[in-house]
């Protein structure tokens, strides 16, 4: 799984016009999925994201993690995460699971982000057209593939 975490002041999802999914203070999180993916990868992910330490404590340091600040959470599908880009102008997104597999890995993973946050989050719908607003809070953003735990 690879995901691009944005700390966001605000945040929306919007699929044919309507607002499915929107937040303040918190995280939008940009998840691929890959066929390989396994439990191990949402549950490490899982915590690695609700425990990360990007949001600021009251001396402006980078020390709290979205849960003790008591951010929200929007989750979005994004196969294109996993676009292979060395051949050619056409990107190709082979290493991306199909929907049949990545659709019950990305709900488990919605899941677990809810189990470990302690509330509901939001997300996108998995395959839609979907228009994401966003405003980076600082700026923001952090890559991490459970592939490669750097």
């Amino acid at each position: 799984m690879r995901v691009v975490i944005q700390r966001v002041s605000e945040a929306s999802v919007v699929i044919e016009q309507k607002c499915v999914a929107k937040i303040n203070s918190g995280l939008l999180i940009l998840v691929g999925i890959e066929a390989e993916d396994k439990d191990e990868d949402i549950q490490w992910l899982s915590s690695k994201i609700v425990n990360l330490r990007i949001f600021p404590d009251e001396n402006e340091v980078m020390n709290l993690s979205v849960k003790e600040c008591k951010g929200n959470i929007i989750v979005v599908s994004q196969f294109t995460l996993h676009a292979a880009t060395k051949k050619g102008n056409r990107p190709s997104y082979i290493k991306a699971a199909k929907p049949e597999i990545a659709i019950p890995i990305y709900e488990k993973f919605v899941n677990c982000l809810q189990n470990d946050l302690g509330k509901e989050i939001q997300t996108g719908q998995f395959g839609a057209d979907m228009k994401i607003g966003l405003i980076n809070d600082g700026p923001v953003t952090i890559i991490i593939d459970s592939k490669n735990k750097e």
